[in-house]
């Protein structure tokens, strides 16, 4: 198992901590792997609910750019370790439950976007700064958490909202102090895991079926642009500049 993760079963809750200092930004293949275990986890009978929380600064940073700055090639390994993880939350054929904290940012926007319930600490902030390094690809998920405008004010300008404020957009099951957050969604997690695990299993695949639209096809038109920009000179200096801490300039 890749060292950016780590897995425990206890009682039916299947609790997934990501943990790789100093951001959780994961490489191609640690995108790959994270996804072949929840995936697994889905498939495991004993698993009834599935948690993912992270260790550290924050919840999520997303990709590792300094990897695509060395190697741009990888952005196709890097886009269908996304596309898979993303696709293994919000397909899996269990609840799946995200207990953000910190910046939550990218990747982490994947997850959580794909997730069918989320807690967030108090200090959790969200943001898909794609176009500042020079990529695309998130909207389809960041807009399963905010409405449309909003989506589009966020992908424009890379800002950050916080937890007390994206409350509001109704997405956030509850926003707990830090301290609480685990606690909070392992509570969740324990009255799912009650239930039947066949009706449970059956009530997912339902409420998957009456969504608007297909979140993977959604995704993966997105991941077409990714791929466009970073044909773009515009893409490498982003990325440069991210790696070089300084301003792009274009």
């Amino acid at each position: 198992m890749s060292q950016a993760f780590s897995t425990q079963i206890n009682q039916g809750i299947a609790e997934l901590v990501i943990d790789k200092p100093p951001v959780n930004a994961l490489d191609s293949q640690e995108w790959l792997a994270l996804a072949r275990q929840i995936e697994d986890l889905g498939a495991n009978p004993d698993v009834r609910v599935i948690v993912i929380r992270a260790e550290g600064r924050g919840f999520c940073a997303g990709v590792d750019i300094k990897e695509l700055n060395a190697h741009p090639e990888r952005i196709v390994e890097v886009n269908a370790g996304n596309y898979a993880t993303f696709k293994a939350v919000h397909r899996n054929p269990v609840p799946v439950i995200v207990a953000v904290h910190g910046f939550v940012l990218g990747g982490g926007i994947g997850i959580t976007g794909a997730a069918d319930i989320v807690v967030a600490s108090e200090c959790a902030t969200f943001a898909l700064p794609e176009v500042d390094r020079g990529a695309m690809g998130g909207g389809a998920h960041l807009q399963r958490l905010f409405p449309v405008q909003k989506v589009r004010y966020l992908f424009f300008t890379g800002d950050t909202i916080g937890a007390p404020e994206a409350q509001q957009y109704g997405f956030i099951e509850r926003v707990v102090p830090k301290d609480q957050l685990r606690e909070t969604a392992l509570e969740i997690a324990a009255r799912i895991a009650t239930k039947s695990p066949g009706m449970i299993r059956i009530a997912k695949e339902a409420l998957n079926g009456i969504e608007d639209g297909n979140l993977e096809d959604k995704y993966r038109w997105e991941q077409g642009f990714t791929l466009q920009a970073y044909n773009s000179p515009d893409s490498a200096e982003t990325r440069r500049a991210f790696v070089e801490k300084r301003d792009a300039k274009f």
